[in-house]
């Protein structure tokens, strides 16, 4: 995955990050953080990276001044469908190595791990 992101100028940590703030607009650092299993300062770098590369912007909680909400710009949303296209790829050669059933035990596996470590958090 970092190969083919590579040249976009973007890390599989911001492709996280990206996608989760595609998917949950409005979204805080603390919850990326939880979302993504990454520590909050790794979260504030990534996220200050995008700021800067114009795909992310920030606003003040609505309610709570020291909380701010994160938001895909345009950019970052073509950003992330370019990346997305990639990753798909990349998905699928590896999925091409398995059989259905080995896909299928292999994706319930991983789900379990999510699961597991989600628990223990």
């Amino acid at each position: 995955m970092e190969k083919a992101l590579a040249d976009l100028d973007v890390t599989p940590p911001q492709f996280a990050v990206l996608t989760m703030v595609v998917n949950y607009p409005g979204i805080s650092g603390a919850e990326l953080a939880r979302l993504t299993f990454l520590t909050p300062q790794t979260i504030n770098v990534i996220v200050r990276n995008l700021v800067r590369a114009g795909h992310v912007e920030k606003t003040a909680d609505a309610t709570h001044g020291r909380i701010l909400r994160l938001h895909a710009t345009a950019s970052g949303e073509s950003l992330l469908k370019r990346c997305r296209t990639r990753v798909m790829g990349v998905e699928g050669r590896l999925a091409g190595l398995l059989g259905r059933d080995e896909e299928r035990v292999v994706r319930g596996w991983l789900a379990a791990v999510g699961e597991k470590l989600t628990e223990e958090r």
